[in-house]
């Protein structure tokens, strides 16, 4: 491990982008998940613009179907990630993932050429397979080339770039495949990102696994291998805690992120193009958030910035709704605003302020979560923990998108009604998490009085 000068880690996390301990893995993991952004994208923008499947019915059906096939390899092989994980060297495992991802956009440029969809969702499933066997990695890596005095940065730069390739990768995506000749040169630029991610996952050093994890038998049932991590996981009630408060984020996140098209339209009788600019300011909190709970616990891991990012969530979520019906009430009249004069019009701003703090309170609950499982678990089975919150996550996402059809379609409640529901949950929810584990809010009033963090 390269040497560092602690003090300088904490004053400026932007440091370890010139460290050859971080910069390779965070481009390797920035491309790769921009690109499965890029092609589930253009996939979701060919399906619907051009009515491939025939009617609204069977669009909205491929659509659903497409994104239940991403997150369906988190179920069935995340166990088995998380083993390899913890067994073999991370490093040589990601250089053969984005080998994979390689020859997998190359038959995505294919099937975006033929305009063979269901090629395409297959490609797009076996990049969810992909994204499965690096999740585990993701995580158990960053503690194997960081020093705990720089996990934090490392997380939260990592959960920055997650963001904003996730954004880009919806914007080009979306956009590109709309040109002429667009699936084409989507196609390609999926393959020329993977073979940078390749060429960068050349230079990250080795991560050697452990010898314990070697030594056990290698479990390829997942039923049985799932129900064993969760038991390694609920070992330490808070990791466990943890896991689940991660998961919620997701589900409170996914639940904004997947209704912001038909908010900017439907309700505020926006231009399409306002969806990009709510987006891009959720995003962009996320980012000033991941960097600004750096900052103010001075790189250290701080559980008691958790509390903070639960009470804004639901702060912002709330006053959403409130900001809504006012901007409803003076702009009756508005269609297709366009972003330049969305801004300018009563309550626009306030929108995009709520969304942006919204993203900025999310980015403090969770890289401090993170950085806390990273903390508290052994290095020979921690890939195998992080399998659990992977599964997790997804569980709560499919909960979350159940939850957007029980609110929307069932009851017919409005998108902003929605949101506050989601914002009332989460005071709930995340209100039980530290009842349940106390560590939360004692960290809070000990962070808020400056006293030392306990041993």
């Amino acid at each position: 491990m390269e040497q560092v000068d602690s003090a300088a880690a904490v004053k400026s996390p932007f440091r370890l982008f010139t460290q050859r301990r971080f910069l390779p893995f965070f481009v390797t993991q920035f491309l790769g998940a921009l690109n499965d952004n890029l092609f589930k994208n253009a996939l979701l923008v060919i399906v619907v613009s051009t009515a491939v499947a025939g009617s609204d019915s069977s669009t909205n059906f491929i659509t659903n179907l497409a994104a239940g096939l991403f997150i369906l390899p988190y179920f069935l092989f995340s166990t088995t990630a998380g083993q390899l994980a913890d067994r073999y060297d991370k490093a040589l495992l990601i250089r053969r993932i984005k080998l994979t991802e390689i020859l997998l956009m190359m038959a995505g440029c294919y099937a975006l050429w033929l305009g063979d969809v269901p090629l395409m969702l297959g490609v797009l499933f076996l990049l969810g397979v992909q994204s499965a066997f690096f999740g585990p990695i993701k995580y158990s890596i960053i503690p194997q080339h960081l020093d705990s005095n720089e996990l934090l940065a490392g997380n939260a730069q990592t959960g920055m770039g997650t963001f904003v390739s996730i954004l880009l990768g919806t914007l080009i995506g979306g956009w590109l495949v709309t040109v002429e000749q667009g699936p084409i040169y989507v196609g390609a630029l999926a393959i020329v990102f993977a073979i940078i991610g390749w060429l960068s996952s050349r230079e990250i050093p080795d991560a050697p696994g452990t010898v314990a994890a070697q030594q056990g038998k290698l479990n390829l049932n997942p039923l049985s291998e799932t129900a064993r991590n969760f038991r390694l996981a609920r070992q330490n009630p808070t990791v466990f805690y943890c896991i689940i408060s991660i998961s919620w984020f997701w589900l409170f996140g996914g639940s904004f992120l997947t209704q912001v098209p038909n908010y900017a339209v439907t309700v505020l009788n926006g231009h399409p193009t306002l969806i990009s600019i709510l987006l891009a300011a959720f995003i962009v909190g996320v980012a000033i958030g991941s960097l600004l709970c750096h900052r103010v616990s001075k790189g250290e891991v701080e559980p008691g910035l958790v509390p903070v990012g639960a009470l804004g969530l639901s702060v912002f979520a709330v006053d959403l709704f409130f900001t809504t019906s006012s901007y409803q009430a003076a702009n009756p009249i508005v269609a297709a605003v366009l972003p330049s004069d969305f801004v300018s019009l009563s309550g626009g701003l306030h929108v995009m302020l709520d969304l942006m703090f919204i993203g900025m309170f999310g980015g403090m609950l969770i890289v401090p979560l993170y950085s806390m499982i990273q903390q508290r678990t052994q290095g020979d089975t921690r890939a195998r923990v992080i399998s659990v919150n992977n599964i997790i996550n997804a569980l709560f996402m499919v909960t979350g998108a159940l939850l957007g059809i029980l609110f929307l379609s069932v009851l017919s409640w409005t998108i902003p009604q929605f949101f506050l529901a989601v914002g009332v949950i989460n005071t709930v929810f995340l209100g039980t998490i530290f009842v349940l584990d106390p560590i939360f809010i004692q960290r809070f009033f000990a962070w808020i009085s400056k006293a030392p963090s306990p041993d």
